[in-house]
């Protein structure tokens, strides 16, 4: 049911889509803390590990949960995880939250909540009220600062967070812009900002409680991926 009040939304009528490459080591972990979702879990596997395994076994302990595993042959890449999981989900409600476990549950219903009155919402480190319980080094946060200044000037968006792994929009929305997403890699979140923005969406910035986890999949490789991908995105 499509709760269009103040009050929040259904949870039974929202799906969350997790990428999870290579993730066995601490899959197990996330999915004793997102448990109690009535909702649909969608994994999105693509790497060479046993997560699949784990995700399956953890699924026939726990028959009440509605939990879905779409295994790949080949990397995806965080932005192909990503929307290979939305397309796959089918309520009015869809969300992503990174497998790490660096947002909880409860973080996501707040996000899901706003979708009663906004086309999307998504989790920020860096406006007021956001609490942060670790922090990330000066190095990462210098660099998080540099991205998002770079994104504004060449996207024109104003928001303060677009990499934060977590975030809700409606399904329609959604279906209306994901056949034009061609970002793969980790500036995918930037893209999918920028063209619900010109489609006319509304998109909200929440604050957030955020914990930093160590074992970030973001190395200097991918940060240069992630320039030249918006460079190409924008002017190509």
């Amino acid at each position: 049911m499509l709760t269009d009040t103040e009050d929040g939304v259904d949870r039974a009528d929202c799906s969350l889509v997790i990428p999870a490459y290579n993730e066995e080591k601490r899959i197990r972990s996330l999915l004793e803390d997102i448990s109690g979702f009535p909702g649909d879990l969608i994994f999105v596997c693509d790497g060479t590990d046993a997560t699949p395994a784990v995700i399956g076994a953890f699924a026939d302990d726990h028959p009440s949960l509605r939990i879905r595993c779409l295994t790949f042959p080949a990397r995806l890449g965080k932005g192909g995880g990503v929307v290979a999981g939305m397309k796959a989900a089918s309520t009015p409600f869809v969300g992503y939250m990174d497998a790490d476990g660096s947002t909880s549950l409860a973080e996501m219903g707040r996000l899901f909540d706003r979708l009663a009155t906004v086309d999307g919402a998504i989790g920020s480190r860096w406006v007021p009220g956001s609490v942060l319980t670790v922090r990330q080094g000066f190095r990462r946060r210098a660099e998080s600062r540099l991205f998002n200044l770079l994104v504004r000037l060449l996207f024109g968006l104003d928001y303060r967070d677009t990499q934060c792994g977590a975030k809700a929009f409606r399904k329609e929305a959604l279906d209306t812009v994901l056949s034009s997403i061609r970002s793969i890699g980790f500036e995918f979140d930037v893209e999918l900002l920028w063209r619900l923005r010109r489609s006319g969406y509304r998109v909200e910035e929440v604050p957030i409680t955020w914990e930093n986890r160590d074992e970030s999949k973001v190395g200097a490789s991918d940060a240069k991926e992630m320039l030249l991908g918006m460079v190409r995105l924008r002017f190509g």
